[in-house]
């Protein structure tokens, strides 16, 4: 299956879009769950929201519900919330602390690696496999401070995916580094709820030919946004800050302690990465903003949004109200965006899609990978 693109020709300067059904039909989200969400790493919590053996919490991935907890030693595990009996969820509280984990309808008992350790007359089955009949379980990578799992059954590789595309923005993967993201703490985080397909959104975040027109606050801080360039069309190369901006604030003001680590570069820069399918990390000289999508219907997504500043800062308690206004107002722009946005998808006039101005090309890649997923 392809999704259709428009038919008639551009002029050179355009490039076509995804046709409007891509962002409307139920059965093209179908396949996306089944093809994207389902066969490739999505980033689902961060590593702290779990801190103690025991802990779990439940994440959506596509159709898939999962638990992701760690087990006795702290590792992190993941499994299908599906009893291996009669498949009703074993776990039904969103989050919690747990010895083991025991279905409540016919009391399979499971331990935190996922093993089948009790059932009603499990004596008298001496044929069955423990391990064979325990919570599937899910691929597993921690990274930068963030738990990334894949259902596929066999997952595509992290080191070409999702590293891949800090590689393909930054030219080395070293550059990441300097941030020290995984020894960074949560400030605070946002949970938005946004009524829009969510390719529409990640097209929103990989653009910047809207800035001038939607968010103020931003372009004063930095300047070339409003020339209508996104930072993350040139490899290895961020957006500077305005000559009399002391920092990411929304006033312009300065922010907070610096991370020690940053290169020359990098210092009153942004950088901002997409990693497909549902991750955006923004990265700026003394905090880090991560944006994790969780796809749940063709026309609604929920974005959970976090702010990362360095331990002694958020223990401090200082002031990061500034910082933290500047993006959120930047994502309640760019949701308002893209709701607005949405309705037409349906619209006759869109039925062959829209246009991509050179600004805004590279966004023409993403198209082609949903594709690719997708065929």
């Amino acid at each position: 299956m392809i999704i259709d693109q428009l038919d008639q020709p551009l002029p050179g300067s355009l490039q076509p879009t995804l046709a409007g059904r891509s962002y409307t039909d139920p059965a093209v989200f179908a396949r996306e769950q089944e093809r994207i969400f389902e066969e490739t790493w999505m980033c689902v919590l961060r590593a702290d929201d779990i801190p103690r053996p025991g802990d779990y919490r439940l994440v959506q991935v596509g159709r898939e519900q999962l638990i992701v907890s760690r087990n006795r030693h702290g590792a992190i595990r993941a499994f299908f919330n599906v009893c291996r009996h009669r498949g009703m969820r074993v776990c039904t509280e969103e989050s919690g602390s747990a010895r083991k984990f025991q279905c409540g309808y016919h009391a399979w008992t499971y331990d935190l690696d996922g093993t089948l350790i009790a059932a009603p007359n499990l004596t008298r089955m001496p044929d069955i496999d423990q391990v064979e009949y325990g919570l599937r379980t899910v691929a597993v990578r921690e990274w930068i401070g963030y738990v990334w799992v894949c259902t596929a059954t066999e997952p595509p590789s992290f080191e070409e995916t999702v590293l891949g595309e800090v590689t393909t923005r930054l030219g080395v993967l070293e550059s990441l580094d300097n941030y020290q993201i995984d020894a960074l703490a949560l400030g605070r985080r946002i949970g938005y709820e946004v009524k829009a397909n969510w390719k529409l959104i990640v097209e929103n975040f990989m653009e910047c030919y809207h800035c001038a027109t939607i968010h103020p606050e931003l372009t004063e801080v930095i300047p070339e946004f409003a020339d209508g360039w996104a930072a993350q069309t040139h490899v290895g190369t961020g957006a500077a800050f305005g000559d009399d901006i002391q920092g990411f604030t929304v006033d312009g003001s300065e922010g907070v302690t610096p991370l020690p680590l940053i290169a020359a570069d990098q210092d009153r820069s942004y950088f901002a990465i997409t990693i497909r399918p549902n991750v955006f990390i923004n990265m700026v000289p003394d905090h880090i903003i991560i944006h994790r999508m969780f796809p749940t219907s063709e026309s609604s997504t929920y974005v959970e949004c976090d702010w990362l500043f360095l331990p002694e800062v958020v223990a401090s308690g200082a002031d990061l109200t500034r910082s933290i206004e500047l993006f959120d107002r930047v994502n309640r722009q760019d949701f308002d965006a893209c709701e607005k946005t949405q309705p037409a998808m349906s619209s006759r006039v869109y039925r062959d899609g829209g246009a991509l101005v050179p600004a805004e090309h590279h966004i023409g890649v993403f198209h082609e990978w949903v594709q690719r997923l997708l065929a």
